[in-house]
């Protein structure tokens, strides 16, 4: 991963995105000689969002099933008919 100083980003903002949008390969961009930001291009950025979606899903399905707050499958056919109808 590259790492460039926020003065980078003020003074080159044009070619960084432009680099991170041909490579796809996320910028750490420093402050102070710390992490402050990434910089990431949309397509990965959105591809990161939708899987925190599915792993959180999972993540309440798996309490779900701990906490035995589970239906059988006739009733999960029941309230999904009464959404659809």
């Amino acid at each position: 991963m590259k790492m460039e100083l926020v003065t980078t980003l003020k003074r080159q903002a044009t070619r960084l995105i432009a680099e991170i949008q041909a490579d796809r390969n996320p910028v750490l961009i420093t402050e102070h000689g710390r992490p402050a930001a990434y910089l990431v291009d949309v397509q990965t950025y959105e591809e990161q969002q939708a899987r925190m979606q599915i792993l959180e899903g999972l993540a309440r399905g798996e309490r779900a099933i701990q906490e035995q707050r589970t239906v059988t499958h006739e009733q999960a056919r029941k309230r999904m008919k009464r959404w659809l109808a």
